[in-house]
């Protein structure tokens, strides 16, 4: 194969990898009713003046399956750490004692579980968007290779392979959904 397809292809699975991880970790951010530090990960801490993520100013751990206990690193943060939280609307309450920040994760009812299914379904989708336009960009760029003297078979064969790769993420993000979907209905 040309070395410039290869290096096309070497940075449409760079992309692709970046877009299936990157998928994997807005499944994480959605909640299957077990406390997990990663549920706050999208929060940020008004902090001096800048947005710093929660996990920057303090301490998160999961003591049992249904709690979050949140430490700051300077007690005059457990204010504006709470704030964050509820700004956050992450349907989680916190409750302050003046040392640390417990959250209690509520069963999440069937109904909940059925939104939260939609959710994984729209990321998982997401991921499906942003690896095909990674397809679409890879082969744009095999295209234009022609100009540089690569052969009309040669850029066929680039194209196909981009096709394989194409359909062997789609099928890493299908896996993740299926995953996360189980998680989320196992009651």
């Amino acid at each position: 194969m040309n070395e410039l397809i290869s290096l096309e292809l070497d940075d449409c699975k760079d992309s692709m990898n970046k877009s299936v991880a990157h998928t994997e970790n807005e499944l994480t951010k959605i909640r299957a009713g077990k406390a997990s530090p990663g549920m706050l990960d999208g929060v940020f801490v008004d902090y001096y003046g800048s947005a710093t993520p929660l996990a920057q100013v303090s301490n998160v751990n999961t003591p049992d399956a249904r709690t979050i206990v949140v430490q700051p690193w300077e007690k005059s943060l457990i204010g504006a750490i709470e704030k964050a939280i509820i700004d956050a609307n992450l349907g989680l309450n916190p409750q302050n004692d003046g040392i640390v920040i417990r959250l209690a994760v509520p069963a999440l009812t069937e109904e909940r579980r059925r939104d939260l299914v939609k959710k994984v379904k729209e990321e998982a989708e997401r991921g499906r968007v942003s690896i095909r336009n990674i397809r679409k960009d890879a082969n744009e760029s095999i295209k234009k290779l022609k100009n540089d003297g690569v052969s009309e078979d040669e850029i066929k064969t680039g194209e196909a392979e981009v096709q394989k790769l194409t359909d062997s993420y789609i099928v890493k993000v299908d896996q993740l959904a299926d995953l996360k979907e189980k998680d989320v209905m196992t009651v």
